[in-house]
Parts: structure tokens; sequence; C-alpha cells
């Protein structure tokens, strides 16, 4: 049986790098390369990052029913093909998803046994430097994603687990725990350490850990910004 797995995460989280280690690291797992309208980025190729096309064409494949999900962000669409789900399941992998907050609704929607996972910045002025430091959006842009991101983590608790991905290092090695414990426990085969390290993601375990996040972004709209 295929688990699908949900990654959501405000630009800028560090999301793309904990899944290109996790999917180079973690045995049986398809990952679901999205589609864009969006323009490559720096050294981005057509079928790595992202599978680049029109917006023409993009809108063919939502009149024929070929996404999972998808949702227009930042004036550009992003979807997730049908097929990667049906090519897990016939090679008995399991599927992991890098999609936004919108994405994600539509995915537990239709199915409703995937296991979702929202990854936090340790607090707003970190993830403005890290959108800074990408040195790929204008001023304009950046703004615009800090207010996303705010709004995006109002969603935080619809989600099976949350991760701060503070340090690189620890925040791998957890998301590899949320991964492998639901898999194991899947098969019946549960492992206490990994379940332990899991379990600590959880709402009612991390719920402590978070509110100084979420002031972080409720104190900046306070002040506008």
């Amino acid at each position: 049986m295929t688990t699908v797995f949900i990654i959501s995460a405000p630009s800028g989280s560090g999301k793309s790098t904990l899944v290109n280690i996790v999917r180079q690291t973690v045995p049986n797992l398809e990952f679901s390369i999205s589609y864009t309208t969006r323009q490559p980025r720096g050294v981005e190729k057509n079928g790595c990052e992202y599978f680049f096309i029109t917006r023409k064409q993009f809108e063919r494949m939502i009149a024929s029913n070929e996404f999972l999900e998808h949702a227009d962000v930042f004036g550009n669409y992003y979807g997730t093909a049908r097929t990667f789900l049906r090519s897990a399941e016939s090679q008995g992998k399991d599927l992991l998803l890098d999609i936004d907050v919108q994405g994600a609704a539509q995915i537990k929607a239709k199915l409703s046994e995937a296991v979702s996972v929202f990854i936090l910045p340790p607090n707003r002025a970190e993830l403005e430097r890290r959108l800074r430091e990408r040195s790929q959006d204008s001023e304009e842009v950046i703004q615009k994603r800090l207010k996303a991101a705010r709004r995006e983590i109002e969603n935080y608790q619809k989600y099976d687990y949350i991760l701060v991905n503070d340090r690189l290092e620890d925040s791998v090695e957890t998301l590899k725990a949320i991964l492998l414990s639901e898999r194991l426990k899947r098969n019946g085969r549960p492992d206490a350490g990994l379940s332990a390290r899991a379990e600590s993601c959880r709402l009612e375990h991390i719920r402590e850990r978070i509110q100084p996040i979420l002031r972080s972004f409720e104190d900046s709209a306070a002040s506008g910004q």
C-alpha cells in the first residue's frame, strides 16, 4: 500500500533542501516533480526541480483532469500530476509531495489517509534573512512572500506533524524519522526510537515550542509589516 507524504512550508523555510536530502536517503520513495508555469530560476532544469510548461499547456492539463491538485501562487500555476501516484503504486513505493497549503488541502480532501508535515522557520526574522540570501526576488516579491507566509502558517493545525527547521542536520533526521516511522507502523513493525522522534513533532507535543514562532509573525502583522 502506498503512503502519500505531504510536505508544506512557507517559501524560504528550507523545505526544498530538506526534501532533496530525504528523497536521496530514504529508500522506496517516489518524488512528485510539480508542473509550473513560472520561469526557471538560476540553474534549475526542466524535469529536475519542476516541469516548466506554458499557461496554455497547464490549463489543458486541468481541463483533462490530469492533476491531483493544482493552485495559482503569485500568478503562476503549480500542480501535481496523477501519473506520479499511479507510478508509485505500481512500484510499491511511497509518494512524497512538496506542495503548498492550497495543494495540501486538495490532497487531504481526496486522500484522507495522507500524512502531512508542515515545516516552520525558526522565526519571521530568520525567514526574511533566508529569502534575501537567495537573491532571487525583488523587494516587492519578498514582502509578498512574507505576507503569504503569515497566512500559510495559520494552517499549521491542519497538519499531522510540525517540524521547526532551525538546524538542517536535526531537521533532516527528524523528517526521516517521520517518514520511516509511518511506514513501519503501516507495515505492523513500529520502531520505538523513530516513533518517539516523530511523535515529538505532533501538535500536542510541540505547541509550547512554536508559540514564539507564531508570535513573531503576529507581531509583524500588528506593526504593519
